[in-house]
């Protein structure tokens, strides 16, 4: 599966490095500058006050190992995704847009019409997707809260099974983030694909991606680590050459801008992974169906 969407991509490569990974330029300069820039913003000392406050009312003990990691991680989560909202609704629907049509329908389509419906599909079916993904966050964050408060009403609040409660907790909720945002990325691809928006292509890749997991999870986790390098790479190379300097200069620039057109690259490459897995899953489903429907017809006969 892999080796197959590198190869469509190399294949489609002289559009596909052109116009979506310069639509993409934006939103890659506000993810890599996201973590930054609200660690340094007025906001986060409040978003994470507010946040200890709702873990501390919700009974998850303080001294866990999960409180402080969760409260960090979701503290800058919150911010980041506000300050790149603009650019993911805009930038970011528009280069999918482009990357599906052009893999789906093979030539570039320049029907101002049809551009029109496909973004108003990935705009309502990315609204439903941050639904959803909040909707997780929720769940899990209540589960946690109630283990932790039904191990204080049973007496077990020792360190050693708070440390497991927290562990448990956090491989659960790591494990329905990672599905939540799988499902989310392939509705984004069915909408745009399928003419489908909503939760209706959300249904549809729960539906595509049921039995096939493991296979989702093996391609995504590739993808996402690429971009947790070239994030890496942004702060070592950008972030921290800056506060040393604390100046902009032109090479300083050109790197950065390197390092986000790498980015929207690989943001790129991970739209087409998305896209092969969904087409390889509905052809597979087509195939048994008319198995299925073979082998009906032969008892009949």
């Amino acid at each position: 599966m892999m080796r197959r969407s590198i190869f469509t991509f190399l294949q489609n490569f002289h559009h596909l490095s052109s116009t979506p990974s310069l639509l993409l330029l934006p939103f890659a300069v506000s993810t890599l500058l996201s973590p930054p820039l609200t660690a340094s913003s007025y906001l986060f000392p409040l978003v994470h006050g507010r946040l200890r406050s709702l873990f501390l009312a919700a009974g998850i003990p303080p001294q866990s190992e999960l409180f402080a990691v969760l409260n960090l991680k979701l503290s800058q989560t919150i911010l980041s995704f506000i300050f790149s909202l603009p650019f993911t609704l805009s930038f970011l629907l528009l280069a999918k847009a482009a990357i599906i049509r052009l893999l789906h329908h093979h030539h570039h389509d320049r029907d101002l019409f049809s551009w029109i419906k496909t973004l108003n599909r990935l705009l309502i079916t990315q609204i439903c997707s941050s639904l959803l993904i909040l909707s997780a966050n929720a769940t899990c964050f209540c589960l946690l809260a109630i283990s932790f408060n039904i191990s204080d009403v049973l007496g077990l609040s020792s360190p050693r099974f708070q440390l497991l409660v927290s562990a448990t907790g956090a491989i659960i909720y790591s494990i329905v983030l990672a599905n939540a945002y799988i499902i989310c990325s392939l509705g984004m691809i069915a909408s745009a694909a399928e003419g489908c928006s909503g939760f209706s292509s959300i249904l549809k890749a729960v539906v595509v991606i049921r039995g096939r997991t493991s296979t989702a999870l093996s391609l995504a986790v590739p993808v996402n680590m690429a971009l947790a390098a070239v994030e890496a790479l942004f702060q070592y190379r950008v972030v921290r050459a800056y506060n040393r300097a604390m100046r902009l200069d032109s090479p300083m620039v050109f790197e950065s801008i390197l390092v986000a057109y790498l980015y929207a690259m690989i943001l790129v490459l991970d739209t087409v992974v998305g896209y092969v897995f969904l087409k390889s899953c509905r052809a597979e489903c087509q195939n048994i169906y008319h198995h299925s429907e073979s082998k009906d017809f032969e008892s009949v006969l």
